[in-house]
C-alpha cells in the first residue's frame, strides 16, 4: 500500500471512530438532555397522544379530552364549565403550554411522571396511563361565588378555617380555557390577552392590593398581643378629627367627624374609624406591625399548590411614622391577595391557628393509589387564642350592627370587616370595595374574603358592606347551609 493511501486510510479511520464516539455520546449521555428539552417537539406530541387524567371536583371531573382527528396531536384538553373553574384548572393548551393546576400537574396529567410508570413500562419506556388530581373546591360555593359576581370585575376566596382546605377560587372576568386548547387558537389567544390579560389574570391568588380596612383586622390583632389593646369597650383617647402622625395632613374616616372621636375599639372597627387604627399602628410602630402581618402570612410565596407570588405584602424597607400610621388602615405600601385576607380571618376564627392553604386533596395514578396526599397540612398558632376571640367579638359586631350586616347567615355566628381602599395617582381610580366574614353553624366553618375593583362606591362611604358582602353571604350559605 503506498503512503498516501495508506495515510488516507487512518483518516478515513479516524473520522469513523469520532463519529462512533460523538453517537456514544449522543446517545449515552446527552439522550435523556435532548428528550426533555422543551423544545423538543416529540415531548409536546406526546403529551397529547392519549387522553389526559382529570382534575376533580367533588367526585366529578371538571376535565376531559377529546380525539382531534389531526397528524401531530391526537388529542386535546376539553372543559366542564371552564369559565367558572378557570381560576383553578388553568389551561392545558397545545400551543401556549399551561398553567395553574393543569401546569403544577402537566407530568401526572399527560402520564409522564416518572412515579405513574409500572416496571413494563420502565422496560419498554412508554408512557404510562395517566393521573388524577382531587380538588378541595366545593362546587356549590364556587358556583355561589361565580353567580354573585356576574357584572362586577373582582375575585373571592373561601376556607375551611380548621383544614385550610380551599372552597372555592373566582376571578370575574373569566375564560374558557377550552378557547385555547388546541395547536391553531392564536385567535382566541390574542383576544384573551386583550386589555393585559384581564380575562386571564387570577386576581384571587395572584394580584395583590391595597386591601383597606380589612387590614384592621391584623392591626387589631398586633394591638391585642401587644397589650395596647385590652379590653375592646374602654375608650381609646384616639381624637376625632386626627391628624396623621408626623403630618399635618387630617385623617378622615368613613363615619363622618366626630364619631370616631374617643371610641373603643370594637367601635373603631364596627365604625372603622381611621384615626384609631393609625394611631394603634404608629405606637406599635413597624416592626411589630411587620411581625404579626408575616406570621398571617404575608411576606411570604404560598404554594397552593399553585403559587400565589407575587405575595401579599407588607413593607420592609424602613418607614417614616407617618407611613406606619397609613399601614395601619390599609394604606400606603400594604398589599394583599383576596386569599391572603381569607387567611386573616380563617386563623382569627380558627382560634389562632393558621392551617396551610391548599386547593387539592390527594394526586392519584389511574388505578386511585396516592401520590400525594395534602390531608395533613401544616398548621401553627399565631395568635393567641384570646387574642382571636376578642377581634372575633368585634368582628361580629361589625357583622350585627355596622356595615357588615347583608352578609347575616340566618341562624349561623357571622363576623366581618368592610374595607375601602383608594387607589391611582391621587386616588384617580374607582376604589377597591372589600369584605372579609367568617361563618360557623353546627360545627361547620367558612372564611371568606372579596374585592370588587369596579367600584361604583364614593371615597366616603364603606363599599366592601354594600357590593362585596352580599357575595360573601352567598358563599357562606352554600357550606353552611349544606
Amino acid at each position: 500500500m503506498n503512503k498516501t493511501i495508506r495515510r488516507a486510510s487512518v483518516f478515513c479511520l479516524l473520522l469513523v471512530l469520532a463519529l462512533l464516539v460523538r453517537v456514544t455520546w449522543v446517545q449515552a449521555y446527552q439522550g435523556q438532555a435532548l428528550a426533555d428539552d422543551k423544545h423538543n417537539r416529540r415531548n409536546l406530541i406526546g403529551q397529547y397522544e392519549n387522553p389526559l387524567g382529570n382534575i376533580i371536583v367533588g367526585g366529578e371531573a371538571i376535565t376531559g379530552s377529546t380525539k382531534t382527528g389531526g397528524k401531530d396531536f391526537g388529542y386535546k384538553r376539553t372543559y366542564v364549565d371552564g369559565p367558572l373553574y378557570a381560576p383553578v384548572t388553568g389551561f392545558s393548551s397545545q400551543a401556549f403550554g399551561t398553567s395553574m393546576l393543569e401546569g403544577v400537574y402537566k407530568n401526572v396529567l399527560n402520564g409522564s411522571d416518572s412515579r405513574l410508570k409500572t416496571m413494563m413500562d420502565m422496560l419498554t419506556n412508554k408512557r404510562a396511563a395517566p393521573g388524577n388530581v382531587l380538588t378541595t373546591i366545593d362546587k356549590d360555593v364556587q358556583k355561589a361565588a361565580y353567580d354573585a359576581l356576574q357584572g362586577k370585575q373582582g375575585a373571592a376566596v373561601a376556607l375551611d378555617p380548621a383544614t385550610g382546605e380551599i372552597l372555592a377560587v373566582v376571578n370575574n372576568p373569566s375564560f374558557d380555557p377550552g378557547r385555547i386548547a388546541g395547536a391553531n387558537d392564536t385567535a382566541a389567544w390574542e383576544e384573551l390577552s386583550a386589555d393585559q390579560g384581564k380575562a386571564m389574570e387570577n386576581v384571587a391568588l395572584r394580584k395583590p392590593q391595597a386591601p383597606g380596612s380589612t387590614f384592621k383586622l391584623v392591626t387589631l390583632v398586633a394591638a391585642i398581643e401587644n397589650g395596647l389593646v385590652t379590653d375592646l369597650d374602654q375608650a381609646t383617647g384616639v381624637a376625632d378629627p386626627y391628624t396623621i402622625p408626623g403630618t399635618r395632613t387630617p385623617l378622615p374616616s368613613e363615619a363622618r367627624t366626630p364619631a370616631c372621636n374617643n371610641v373603643s375599639a370594637r367601635t373603631a372597627l364596627k365604625l372603622s374609624c381611621n384615626n384609631v387604627f393609625a394611631e394603634l399602628a404608629s405606637k406599635l410602630g413597624q416592626d411589630k406591625m411587620r411581625a404579626t402581618a408575616e406570621k398571617l402570612g404575608f411576606n411570604t410565596e404560598i404554594d397552593t399548590p399553585v403559587r400565589t407570588s407575587p405575595s401579599s405584602k407588607y413593607p420592609s424597607a424602613k418607614m417614616s411614622i407617618d407611613q406606619v400610621a397609613q399601614t395601619g388602615i390599609g394604606q400606603f405600601d400594604v398589599q394583599a391577595t383576596p386569599l391572603q385576607m381569607a387567611m386573616v380571618t380563617a386563623a382569627i376564627e380558627n382560634g389562632g391557628k393558621l392551617v396551610a392553604p391548599h386547593m387539592v386533596s390527594e394526586v392519584t395514578d389511574a388505578n386511585g393509589d396516592v401520590l400525594e396526599s395534602f390531608k395533613d397540612p401544616a398548621s401553627r398558632q399565631v395568635m393567641k387564642e384570646k387574642t382571636a376571640s376578642m377581634v372575633r367579638d368585634a368582628m361580629r359586631t361589625v357583622a350585627s350592627e355596622g356595615g357588615g350586616k347583608p352578609a347575616q347567615v340566618a341562624g349561623a355566628e357571622v363576623g366581618g370587616k368592610t374595607g375601602t381602599a383608594q387607589r391611582g395617582v391621587k386616588n384617580s381610580l374607582d376604589p377597591l370595595a372589600w369584605f372579609t366574614s367568617y361563618g360557623k353553624l353546627n360545627g361547620k366553618q367558612i372564611a371568606v374574603a372579596v374585592v370588587i375593583e369596579n367600584s361604583d362606591t364614593d371615597r366616603s362611604e364603606i363599599g366592601g358592606g354594600r357590593l362585596a358582602a352580599p357575595i360573601a353571604q352567598k358563599m357562606m350559605a352554600a357550606w353552611l347551609k349544606k
